[in-house]
């Protein structure tokens, strides 16, 4: 009996085998069709990632554009626009708008501060009134902190962790240098903000005196980057600016010799910054200033519009497409976006 059992056992695992190989080479096709269309699905994801964050690519006949006004009085409620208060150009050719919505765009804000000259003298208030910022800041906002002197010191990278960034901020310690201010900027906007998300807006939230010890009769040997370079990386950055002028004029007459032109010069520099923009320059009159000068800051960038078109330009060319939004009949108003996209490219 166990003799016949095995010759059965044996005759049944021959069976199985060859069933098994005949549905093997049934689902063969079925499996190389998976595996080719798994790799083409991780290539594009790839492919996507390696794109660079400060382009967009459109690959459908829809450009969305993400739009911020800015100008608007600081206690008056804020705009409520419609689509004919926009026009947008592409490559300079008026562009039919398809798509209209009001929506709050999260950010990457940058808050850079001076801890040069005076104001190293005031860390405590400093402090208060950065955290004060963080508060103020949406919650869908993430944060850096970033500090300067003669170089920059990241505090925070991009974060929307609170308790963490007030942390950092108590940590925030006496810096002692000159004042570079010229190239720290220059390093948030070629280093830092590229790691930011490319789903969001950017945007740097900078409280400074505005002295450079490039300055002429400022002592010092300040940024090695002149200040019309700082003025094209701007220009040519999606980043917003938000530059805050906070006065130490008198203290640093008397104690540092800092010539009054040097600062006159400084606040028009500033002046040129926000205007690039399309922002006020704000005026924190003392540090006290500052909490509400930060309210008004996140405020005005609360408000993004989604504006869609159909390009008129149907050309597969995978060519660059420069676009500008204006406003319509609101001299008073400033509208910042993207500075243009790639095509779709016909391969």
């Amino acid at each position: 009996m166990r003799i016949r059992f095995f010759k059965f056992l044996a005759q049944r695992y021959k069976g199985a085998k060859k069933s098994q190989k005949r549905f093997a080479s049934f689902f063969a096709p079925l499996r190389l069709c998976a595996r080719i269309v798994l790799t083409l699905v991780l290539f594009s994801g790839i492919a996507t990632s390696q794109d660079p964050v400060e382009t967009i690519r459109i690959d459908s006949d829809l450009v969305d554009l993400k739009v911020s006004v800015l100008g608007a009085p600081p206690n008056a409620p804020p705009p409520a626009l419609q689509p004919k208060d926009f026009a947008v150009f592409e490559d300079g050719i008026p562009q039919e708008i398809t798509f209209f919505q009001a929506a709050d765009t999260p950010f990457d804000l940058v808050l850079l501060l001076d801890l040069s000259g005076s104001n190293s003298k005031n860390l405590k208030m400093i402090r208060t009134s950065a955290k004060r910022f963080v508060d103020a800041a949406r919650d869908i906002d993430r944060i850096a902190l970033v500090t300067f002197t003669d170089q920059p010191a990241l505090y925070s990278s991009f974060t929307l962790d609170r308790r963490k960034l007030k942390k950092t901020i108590d940590e925030m310690d006496e810096a002692i240098g000159g004042t570079n201010f010229w190239d720290s900027m220059d390093w948030v906007l070629k280093d830092l903000i590229p790691q930011a998300s490319g789903m969001r807006r950017s945007a740097i939230v900078v409280m400074t005196d505005g002295i450079d010890n490039a300055l002429p009769e400022v002592p010092g040997p300040g940024s090695s980057l002149p200040f019309a370079g700082l003025i094209e990386r701007i220009r040519n950055s999606e980043s917003i600016v938000f530059p805050i002028y906070l006065d130490t004029e008198e203290e640093n007459v008397k104690r540092h010799h800092v010539p009054r032109e040097a600062y006159a010069l400084a606040r028009e520099q500033l002046g040129q910054m926000a205007s690039v923009c399309g922002t006020p320059l704000y005026r924190a009159a003392r540090l006290s200033d500052l909490d509400a000068v930060y309210t008004q800051v996140v405020r005005d960038l609360s408000t993004v519009y989604s504006i869609g078109y159909q390009p008129t330009n149907k050309t597969l060319d995978g060519k660059w497409r420069s676009v500008e939004v204006r406003l319509m009949n609101r001299s008073d108003l400033f509208a910042r976006t993207k500075r243009g996209y790639y095509a779709k490219s016909r391969s």
